[in-house]
C-alpha cells in the first residue's frame, strides 16, 4: 500500500514539474512561435537545460505510473498497457538525452509517441471493470481516449504543413533550417498539435494516479 502512495505521487510530481518547464520554455523562450516550432526545437535555444528537465520528468512521471499500475491491473493485456508505460517513458527520457539535433532523437519519437494510446486504452478499459474504478470511469476513459485523438491531430496538422509547403513551391527536408516565421500560405499549426499531445501523454498518467489516490484513501 505505502509503495503505491509514493509511486501515485511521484508520478504526479514529475507530471506537474515537466508541465511547469514547458510553460516556462513559452516564456523564456518566446522567440520560438508555439504555433508551427516544436516542443524539441526549444533545444535550438538558451534554455536547453530546462527542455532536458521537462522532457526527463516525462518520461519519470510515465515510467513511474508503471511501478504504480503493474500490480494494480491483473490481466494479462493490461499488464502489457503499463509495459508500453514504461516504453512511452523511455522514449520521452530519450528525447532529453539526445536533442533534435543528435540523429537519436528520431528514434526517440518513435520509441516515445505511437504507443501511449494503446496502453492507455488496454489499462482504462480493465480497470473501469474493477469495483472501486467505476465511480472514476468518465474521466479516465476521455483522458484515455485523448492520446490517440491528439496524436491524430498532430500527425494530420504535420500532413497539413508538409501539403500547404508544397503547394507553395518551399521544398523543406531533414537537413532545411527551421522557419523563424512561416512562409505566406503555409498553415502551421502543427506546434500547438505538438503541445496538446504532451499535455494529453502527461496528464493521462497523473489522473490514474490521483483516482488511485483517492481509493486507496477509502480503503483506510
Amino acid at each position: 500500500m505505502k509503495s503505491l502512495y509514493v509511486f501515485a505521487n511521484s508520478t504526479i510530481l514529475f507530471g506537474v514539474v515537466s508541465i511547469i518547464c514547458l510553460l516556462i520554455l513559452h516564456f523564456v523562450s518566446a522567440e520560438f512561435k508555439p504555433n508551427f516550432r516544436m516542443v524539441s526545437e526549444y533545444a535550438l535555444g538558451k534554455h536547453k537545460w530546462l527542455l532536458t528537465i521537462f522532457f526527463i520528468c516525462w518520461g519519470l512521471c510515465s515510467i513511474s505510473s508503471g511501478f504504480m499500475l503493474w500490480n494494480v491491473v491483473t490481466s494479462g493485456w493490461a499488464k502489457f498497457g503499463v509495459v508500453l508505460l514504461f516504453v512511452t517513458g523511455m522514449g520521452a527520457i530519450m528525447g532529453g538525452l539526445f536533442d533534435v539535433q543528435h540523429k537519436l532523437h528520431g528514434l526517440s519519437s518513435i520509441i516515445g509517441i505511437p504507443f501511449l494510446p494503446i496502453g492507455a486504452l488496454l489499462i482504462s478499459y480493465h480497470l473501469i471493470k474493477k469495483e472501486e474504478w467505476q465511480n472514476h470511469c468518465t474521466p479516465l476513459i476521455i483522458s484515455s481516449h485523448s492520446t490517440w485523438i491528439s496524436l491524430i491531430f498532430m500527425a494530420g496538422s504535420m500532413f497539413l504543413l508538409f501539403s500547404s509547403l508544397k503547394s507553395a513551391g518551399i521544398e523543406f527536408g531533414q537537413n532545411s533550417k527551421p522557419f523563424v516565421e512561416l512562409p505566406k500560405g503555409v498553415i502551421g499549426i502543427n506546434g500547438w498539435a505538438n503541445r496538446l499531445l504532451v499535455l494529453c501523454y502527461i496528464l493521462y498518467p497523473v489522473l490514474a494516479a490521483k483516482i488511485l489516490i483517492t481509493i486507496l484513501e477509502l480503503k483506510e
